[in-house]
Protein backbone atom coordinates (compact mmCIF):
# COMPACT_ATOMS: atom_id res chain seq x y z
CA UNK A 1 0.00 0.00 0.00
CA UNK A 2 2.65 2.48 0.26
CA UNK A 3 4.56 2.01 -2.59
CA UNK A 4 1.37 2.19 -4.40
CA UNK A 5 0.37 6.04 -2.20
CA UNK A 6 4.10 7.06 -2.98
CA UNK A 7 3.84 6.23 -6.76
CA UNK A 8 0.04 8.07 -6.68
CA UNK A 9 2.07 11.10 -5.44
CA UNK A 10 4.72 10.79 -8.21
CA UNK A 11 2.31 10.44 -10.35
CA UNK A 12 0.50 14.07 -9.18
CA UNK A 13 3.50 15.45 -9.32
CA UNK A 14 4.97 14.77 -12.42
CA UNK A 15 1.79 15.64 -14.02
CA UNK A 16 2.32 19.38 -13.09
CA UNK A 17 5.66 19.35 -14.85
CA UNK A 18 7.32 19.61 -11.48
CA UNK A 19 10.85 17.87 -10.47
CA UNK A 20 10.37 15.76 -7.47
CA UNK A 21 14.27 15.78 -6.54
CA UNK A 22 14.24 19.17 -5.89
CA UNK A 23 15.19 19.59 -2.05
CA UNK A 24 12.08 21.45 0.04
CA UNK A 25 14.38 22.99 2.13
CA UNK A 26 15.89 25.16 -0.08
CA UNK A 27 14.55 28.57 1.16
CA UNK A 28 12.57 31.07 -1.48
CA UNK A 29 13.05 34.55 -1.45
CA UNK A 30 10.39 36.28 0.46
CA UNK A 31 10.11 38.90 -2.57
CA UNK A 32 9.07 35.89 -4.47
CA UNK A 33 6.42 34.35 -1.97
CA UNK A 34 5.14 37.75 -1.67
CA UNK A 35 4.73 38.45 -5.24
CA UNK A 36 3.06 35.23 -5.74
CA UNK A 37 0.11 36.20 -3.69
CA UNK A 38 0.12 39.41 -5.36
CA UNK A 39 -0.41 38.03 -8.80
CA UNK A 40 -3.02 35.48 -7.34
CA UNK A 41 -4.94 38.64 -6.19
CA UNK A 42 -4.35 40.34 -9.33
CA UNK A 43 -6.01 36.99 -11.45
CA UNK A 44 -8.65 36.82 -8.83
CA UNK A 45 -9.49 40.88 -9.38
CA UNK A 46 -9.43 39.97 -13.04
CA UNK A 47 -11.68 37.43 -13.40
CA UNK A 48 -14.25 39.62 -11.57
CA UNK A 49 -14.07 42.31 -13.79
CA UNK A 50 -14.28 39.78 -16.70
CA UNK A 51 -17.64 38.28 -15.05
CA UNK A 52 -19.64 41.70 -13.93
CA UNK A 53 -19.49 42.85 -17.45
CA UNK A 54 -21.42 40.53 -18.93
CA UNK A 55 -23.74 42.20 -16.94
CA UNK A 56 -22.88 45.82 -17.42
CA UNK A 57 -25.96 45.98 -19.88
CA UNK A 58 -28.28 44.98 -17.05
CA UNK A 59 -29.74 46.69 -14.39
CA UNK A 60 -27.50 49.11 -12.47
CA UNK A 61 -27.14 47.00 -8.86
CA UNK A 62 -27.61 43.96 -10.35
CA UNK A 63 -25.07 41.79 -8.51
CA UNK A 64 -24.04 43.85 -5.30
CA UNK A 65 -26.61 41.77 -3.33
CA UNK A 66 -24.88 38.46 -4.16
CA UNK A 67 -21.58 40.31 -4.33
CA UNK A 68 -19.68 38.35 -1.73
CA UNK A 69 -21.12 35.37 -2.97
CA UNK A 70 -19.99 35.29 -6.32
CA UNK A 71 -16.95 36.64 -5.27
CA UNK A 72 -16.47 33.15 -3.02
CA UNK A 73 -17.72 30.96 -5.94
CA UNK A 74 -15.09 32.30 -8.33
CA UNK A 75 -12.55 31.93 -5.95
CA UNK A 76 -13.32 28.47 -5.50
CA UNK A 77 -13.34 28.18 -9.19
CA UNK A 78 -9.78 29.34 -9.36
CA UNK A 79 -8.61 27.07 -6.84
CA UNK A 80 -10.32 23.96 -8.23
CA UNK A 81 -8.67 24.57 -11.77
CA UNK A 82 -5.00 25.32 -10.07
CA UNK A 83 -4.14 24.63 -6.10
CA UNK A 84 -6.18 21.51 -6.30
CA UNK A 85 -5.21 20.07 -9.52
CA UNK A 86 -1.69 21.25 -9.43
CA UNK A 87 -0.34 22.31 -5.20
CA UNK A 88 0.25 25.37 -6.78
CA UNK A 89 -1.40 28.67 -7.47
CA UNK A 90 -1.42 30.64 -10.62
CA UNK A 91 1.28 33.20 -8.68
CA UNK A 92 3.46 30.45 -7.85
CA UNK A 93 3.39 28.79 -11.53
CA UNK A 94 4.20 31.53 -12.96
CA UNK A 95 7.15 32.13 -10.53
CA UNK A 96 8.26 28.37 -10.25
CA UNK A 97 7.12 27.63 -6.66
CA UNK A 98 4.40 25.35 -5.24
CA UNK A 99 3.29 24.33 -1.90
CA UNK A 100 4.97 21.41 -0.17
CA UNK A 101 2.95 19.64 3.00
CA UNK A 102 5.39 19.97 6.32
CA UNK A 103 3.47 17.16 7.87
CA UNK A 104 5.80 14.72 6.45
CA UNK A 105 9.46 15.15 8.17
CA UNK A 106 10.85 13.48 4.77
CA UNK A 107 13.02 15.60 3.20
CA UNK A 108 11.35 14.90 -0.74
CA UNK A 109 8.89 16.86 -1.73
CA UNK A 110 5.42 15.83 -0.64
CA UNK A 111 2.28 17.32 -2.08
CA UNK A 112 -0.60 18.37 -0.55
CA UNK A 113 -3.61 16.57 0.81
CA UNK A 114 -6.71 16.56 -0.14
CA UNK A 115 -7.15 17.86 3.70
CA UNK A 116 -4.79 20.46 3.69
CA UNK A 117 -6.31 21.76 0.01
CA UNK A 118 -9.70 21.92 1.26
CA UNK A 119 -8.53 23.80 4.57
CA UNK A 120 -6.85 26.30 2.71
CA UNK A 121 -9.95 26.88 0.12
CA UNK A 122 -11.73 27.20 3.32
CA UNK A 123 -9.36 29.48 5.57
CA UNK A 124 -8.83 31.68 1.92
CA UNK A 125 -12.62 32.08 0.47
CA UNK A 126 -14.34 32.03 3.99
CA UNK A 127 -13.00 34.61 6.10
CA UNK A 128 -13.55 37.12 3.00
CA UNK A 129 -17.15 36.24 2.78
CA UNK A 130 -17.66 36.35 6.61
CA UNK A 131 -16.08 40.28 6.14
CA UNK A 132 -18.78 40.79 3.05
CA UNK A 133 -21.50 39.70 5.12
CA UNK A 134 -20.80 40.51 8.64
CA UNK A 135 -22.50 43.27 8.57
CA UNK A 136 -25.71 41.66 6.93
CA UNK A 137 -25.16 38.59 9.40
CA UNK A 138 -25.11 40.68 12.41
CA UNK A 139 -28.13 42.58 11.36
CA UNK A 140 -30.22 39.78 10.82
CA UNK A 141 -29.20 38.32 14.34
CA UNK A 142 -30.44 41.31 15.87
CA UNK A 143 -27.10 42.40 16.80
CA UNK A 144 -25.92 45.97 14.44
CA UNK A 145 -22.93 47.21 14.94
CA UNK A 146 -24.21 50.76 13.33
CA UNK A 147 -22.97 52.65 16.74
CA UNK A 148 -21.77 52.27 20.04
CA UNK A 149 -23.39 49.79 22.54
CA UNK A 150 -26.91 51.15 23.44
CA UNK A 151 -28.69 50.45 26.92
CA UNK A 152 -31.25 48.79 25.68
CA UNK A 153 -29.58 45.99 24.16
CA UNK A 154 -29.48 42.87 26.20
CA UNK A 155 -26.64 41.75 28.40
CA UNK A 156 -26.27 38.52 25.92
CA UNK A 157 -26.28 40.81 22.96
CA UNK A 158 -23.28 42.65 24.22
CA UNK A 159 -21.50 39.94 25.28
CA UNK A 160 -22.06 38.35 21.90
CA UNK A 161 -21.04 41.49 19.95
CA UNK A 162 -17.64 42.44 22.20
CA UNK A 163 -17.03 38.40 21.80
CA UNK A 164 -17.05 38.99 17.90
CA UNK A 165 -15.01 42.48 18.48
CA UNK A 166 -12.01 40.28 20.13
CA UNK A 167 -12.36 37.45 18.16
CA UNK A 168 -11.98 40.14 15.25
CA UNK A 169 -9.08 41.99 16.88
CA UNK A 170 -6.95 38.69 17.74
CA UNK A 171 -7.39 37.48 13.79
CA UNK A 172 -5.57 40.78 13.36
CA UNK A 173 -3.03 40.71 15.70
CA UNK A 174 -2.01 37.06 14.87
CA UNK A 175 -2.02 38.07 11.08
CA UNK A 176 0.39 40.91 11.96
CA UNK A 177 2.40 38.77 14.08
CA UNK A 178 2.92 36.20 11.49
CA UNK A 179 4.00 38.47 9.11
CA UNK A 180 6.49 39.65 11.26
CA UNK A 181 7.58 36.19 11.75
CA UNK A 182 7.66 35.69 7.61
CA UNK A 183 9.91 38.80 7.42
CA UNK A 184 12.07 36.75 9.89
CA UNK A 185 12.52 33.50 8.90
CA UNK A 186 10.55 33.80 5.14
CA UNK A 187 8.08 31.14 5.61
CA UNK A 188 4.42 31.14 5.64
CA UNK A 189 3.80 34.91 4.80
CA UNK A 190 -0.30 33.70 5.12
CA UNK A 191 -1.09 32.61 8.74
CA UNK A 192 -3.48 29.74 6.91
CA UNK A 193 -0.46 28.37 5.50
CA UNK A 194 1.09 27.90 9.35
CA UNK A 195 -2.23 26.52 10.30
CA UNK A 196 -2.51 23.92 8.01
CA UNK A 197 1.01 23.56 7.44
CA UNK A 198 2.27 23.98 3.98
CA UNK A 199 5.37 25.77 2.71
CA UNK A 200 6.05 27.33 -0.99
CA UNK A 201 9.23 25.73 -2.25
CA UNK A 202 10.81 25.59 -5.46
CA UNK A 203 9.02 23.04 -8.22
CA UNK A 204 12.46 23.55 -10.66
CA UNK A 205 15.55 23.06 -9.40
CA UNK A 206 18.58 25.93 -9.75
CA UNK A 207 15.66 28.51 -9.97
CA UNK A 208 17.27 31.99 -10.39
CA UNK A 209 15.26 34.91 -10.31
CA UNK A 210 17.53 37.18 -13.23
CA UNK A 211 16.99 40.03 -14.70
CA UNK A 212 18.47 40.00 -18.20
CA UNK A 213 20.57 43.19 -19.28
CA UNK A 214 18.63 44.41 -21.91
CA UNK A 215 15.84 45.07 -20.09
CA UNK A 216 17.48 46.70 -16.97
CA UNK A 217 19.29 48.78 -19.67
CA UNK A 218 15.90 49.98 -21.03
CA UNK A 219 14.50 50.23 -17.69
CA UNK A 220 16.88 52.72 -16.27
CA UNK A 221 17.21 54.42 -19.63
CA UNK A 222 13.55 55.45 -19.19
CA UNK A 223 13.34 56.19 -15.71
CA UNK A 224 16.23 58.13 -15.96
CA UNK A 225 14.49 59.59 -19.40
CA UNK A 226 11.28 60.32 -17.21
CA UNK A 227 12.86 62.05 -14.52
CA UNK A 228 14.35 64.47 -17.00
CA UNK A 229 11.30 64.99 -18.41
CA UNK A 230 9.51 66.03 -15.44
CA UNK A 231 11.91 68.25 -14.57
CA UNK A 232 12.49 70.17 -17.53
CA UNK A 233 8.50 70.62 -18.67
CA UNK A 234 7.78 73.09 -15.48
CA UNK A 235 10.40 75.38 -16.71
CA UNK A 236 9.12 75.64 -20.42
CA UNK A 237 6.82 78.21 -20.98
CA UNK A 238 4.83 76.34 -23.19
CA UNK A 239 2.16 79.23 -23.88
CA UNK A 240 4.66 81.81 -25.15
CA UNK A 241 6.53 78.68 -27.35
CA UNK A 242 3.82 78.25 -29.04
CA UNK A 243 2.79 82.35 -29.07
CA UNK A 244 6.18 82.21 -30.80
CA UNK A 245 5.71 79.39 -32.75
CA UNK A 246 2.56 80.80 -34.21
CA UNK A 247 3.66 84.15 -34.87
CA UNK A 248 6.70 82.83 -37.11
CA UNK A 249 4.70 80.54 -39.14
CA UNK A 250 1.91 82.73 -39.82
CA UNK A 251 3.34 86.40 -39.17
CA UNK A 252 2.18 88.84 -36.29
CA UNK A 253 0.94 91.84 -38.97
CA UNK A 254 -1.56 89.74 -40.80
CA UNK A 255 -2.86 88.15 -37.94
CA UNK A 256 -3.38 92.16 -36.25
CA UNK A 257 -4.28 93.44 -39.63
CA UNK A 258 -7.37 90.52 -39.76
CA UNK A 259 -8.61 91.05 -36.15
CA UNK A 260 -8.47 95.04 -36.77
CA UNK A 261 -10.96 94.39 -39.39
CA UNK A 262 -13.10 92.41 -37.24
CA UNK A 263 -13.38 94.02 -33.94
CA UNK A 264 -16.56 92.26 -33.23
CA UNK A 265 -15.33 89.40 -32.72
CA UNK A 266 -12.09 90.25 -31.00
CA UNK A 267 -14.04 91.89 -28.06
CA UNK A 268 -16.60 89.26 -27.86
CA UNK A 269 -14.12 85.95 -27.13
CA UNK A 270 -11.75 85.94 -24.20
CA UNK A 271 -8.27 85.33 -25.66
CA UNK A 272 -7.52 82.19 -23.03
CA UNK A 273 -10.57 80.44 -22.97
CA UNK A 274 -12.38 81.43 -25.75
CA UNK A 275 -15.45 82.49 -23.48
CA UNK A 276 -17.45 85.91 -23.70
CA UNK A 277 -15.49 87.64 -21.32
CA UNK A 278 -16.73 87.55 -17.98
CA UNK A 279 -15.41 91.50 -16.47
CA UNK A 280 -13.51 92.12 -19.99
CA UNK A 281 -9.85 93.48 -19.02
CA UNK A 282 -7.15 94.24 -21.80
CA UNK A 283 -3.16 93.96 -20.98
CA UNK A 284 -1.90 96.75 -23.68
CA UNK A 285 -2.90 95.35 -27.03
CA UNK A 286 -6.42 95.28 -28.83
CA UNK A 287 -6.83 91.64 -27.40
CA UNK A 288 -9.67 90.92 -24.69
CA UNK A 289 -9.35 88.51 -21.89
CA UNK A 290 -11.92 87.57 -18.74
CA UNK A 291 -10.40 89.20 -15.25
CA UNK A 292 -9.79 85.50 -13.85
CA UNK A 293 -8.16 84.11 -16.97
CA UNK A 294 -5.92 86.96 -17.32
CA UNK A 295 -5.02 87.55 -13.41
CA UNK A 296 -4.47 83.95 -12.95
CA UNK A 297 -1.93 83.47 -15.68
CA UNK A 298 -0.13 86.79 -14.99
CA UNK A 299 0.33 85.78 -11.32
CA UNK A 300 1.69 82.04 -12.76
CA UNK A 301 4.16 84.12 -15.23
CA UNK A 302 5.60 86.70 -14.76
CA UNK A 303 6.78 87.51 -18.01
CA UNK A 304 3.45 87.07 -19.44
CA UNK A 305 2.69 87.75 -23.21
CA UNK A 306 -0.98 87.90 -25.16
CA UNK A 307 -1.22 84.44 -26.71
CA UNK A 308 -2.95 85.87 -30.19
CA UNK A 309 -0.59 88.65 -31.24
CA UNK A 310 2.51 87.76 -28.85
CA UNK A 311 2.64 90.97 -27.65
CA UNK A 312 4.04 91.62 -23.90
CA UNK A 313 1.09 91.69 -21.42
CA UNK A 314 0.92 95.02 -18.75
CA UNK A 315 -0.75 95.27 -16.31
CA UNK A 316 -4.51 93.99 -16.53
CA UNK A 317 -6.60 97.07 -17.36
CA UNK A 318 -10.76 97.00 -17.37
CA UNK A 319 -12.26 97.69 -20.46
CA UNK A 320 -14.17 101.22 -21.18
CA UNK A 321 -17.33 100.34 -23.43
CA UNK A 322 -19.10 103.60 -24.47
CA UNK A 323 -22.65 102.69 -24.27
CA UNK A 324 -25.33 104.38 -26.28
CA UNK A 325 -28.93 104.86 -25.33
CA UNK A 326 -31.64 104.87 -27.92
CA UNK A 327 -35.30 105.86 -26.95
CA UNK A 328 -38.10 104.57 -28.67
Amino acid sequence: MGSVSEDKQKKTAGSSGADTNVDPLTPVLRISQLDALELDSALEQLVWTQFSQCFQNCRPGLLTPLEPELRALLQLLIWRFTLYSNSATVGQSILSLRYHSRLSSSRRYRPLSRRQKFSLALLTAGPRWLQDRSHSLLLFLGLGTGGPISQTDSGFQQGIRRCLAFVSGIIQLASLFNFLVFLRKGTHPVLAERIVGVQAVFSKPNVVRDVSYQYMNRELLWHGFAEFLIYLLPLINTRKLKTTIHSVLFGREGKGGEEAGDGHRVWRECGLCGEWPTMPHTVGCQHVFCYYCIKSHSIADAYLTCPKCGAEAGQPEPVKMEVEMEGR
